[in-house]
């Protein structure tokens, strides 16, 4: 079950249909924003809209569809931007992130610091955790609270992520995913960057790539 005090609201933004996440602490209202991938405004509306107090900007992975608004939301709120080491490099480079591939070149400031496996972020009186799922990217992390985990591109409904982009790897990838998500409990729900939520359970019991 999902902690009462953490608050989630999605938000799928185009060009690519990725999900975005406002997550915050219900008492305190501080707020954290996961993978802004585009629509910055409409982002920024759906925050001021609760009051939320942005600290942070949260990246599971530089790729453009997950950094897209990192710019706007960092100007809108002053939040600083956390990614990976692995991954920073890709913030700045279009073509690193791939973007430049599909004819639209995204930048995001240099990060403010960097969200590292093991370690741990607060928002509020909220503490995710930070999951190594490396392998649909170099240095691709994973988000985890009590009852529910930020997955990026690393696994989805019925899915993983793609392994055959630039610094992807099949065996880690699925190596991460059974070391640092299918061992949280079953009722953890997995919020993923595209598609609709799952849970730990299901994927495990039923995922083609996992079972």
């Amino acid at each position: 079950m999902v902690s009462a005090m953490l608050k989630v609201c999605k938000i799928p933004v185009e060009p690519l249909n990725s999900n975005c996440y406002l997550v915050w602490d219900g008492d305190s209202l501080e707020a954290a924003v996961i993978d802004p991938g585009g629509e910055g405004g409409r982002i920024i509306r759906e925050t001021k809209k609760r009051s939320l107090n942005v600290r942070l900007i949260l990246n599971t992975h530089g790729h453009g569809d997950h950094i897209a608004a990192n710019a706007e939301v960092r100007e809108a709120f002053g939040a600083s931007i956390l990614i990976a080491e692995a991954e920073a490099a890709l913030l700045t480079d279009p073509v690193l992130n791939m973007s430049a591939a599909y004819g639209l070149p995204v930048t995001s400031p240099e990060p403010d610091g960097f969200l590292v496996p093991g370690g741990k972020v607060a928002v509020g009186g909220i503490e995710l955790e930070v999951l190594d799922t490396a392998g649909h990217s170099p240095g691709g992390v994973s988000l985890y609270t009590d009852g529910a985990v930020f997955t990026g591109d690393a696994l989805f409904s019925g899915s993983i992520g793609r392994f055959d982009l630039p610094g992807g790897d099949e065996e880690l990838l699925i190596s991460n995913i059974r070391r640092n998500l299918l061992t949280l409990t079953d009722r953890t729900v997995v919020y993923p960057g595209h598609g609709k939520n799952t849970t730990i359970g299901v994927e495990k019991n039923s995922n083609p790539y996992l079972v």
